[in-house]
Formats: C-alpha cells, structure tokens, sequence
C-alpha cells in the first residue's frame, strides 16, 4: 500500500503506527495509516488481517 520513500513500516512491524496516515476522522476517533493499519484514538489498532491490538496507552506514574 505504501508508495513513498522511504517505505513505511508493515502491518506486522512492530512501530507499524509509524506509518503516515492516509485517512482521517478525528470525530470518530479512528486514522487509516498507509500500511492498512486502523489506529484508534485510544491507541487500539485494528490490523488488516482483521486482528486487533489493545489500546497501550503509557501508564502515568504518580510523583
């Protein structure tokens, strides 16, 4: 799907959110990177074999 250079990472890699975006919709919550990916606002990902990724947001320690 990628046609840029350098290419972006796969799907299957692991900084696949690296991806540029080639789709969005801010008030849905959700951006279609060039790589197939679906990425959810609250960093869940949707991958294009139809597997799923949890939301990984970093924890925030408390100070």
């Amino acid at each position: 799907m990628c046609r840029h250079r350098p290419h972006c990472p796969s799907a299957d890699s692991p900084d696949r959110e690296a991806a540029q975006v080639v789709a969005s919709h801010f008030e849905q919550g959700w951006s279609l990177l060039c790589n197939g990916v679906v990425l959810f606002e609250d960093t869940g990902e949707l991958l294009p074999d139809g597997r799923t990724i949890a939301p990984h947001r970093p924890l925030v320690s408390a100070a």
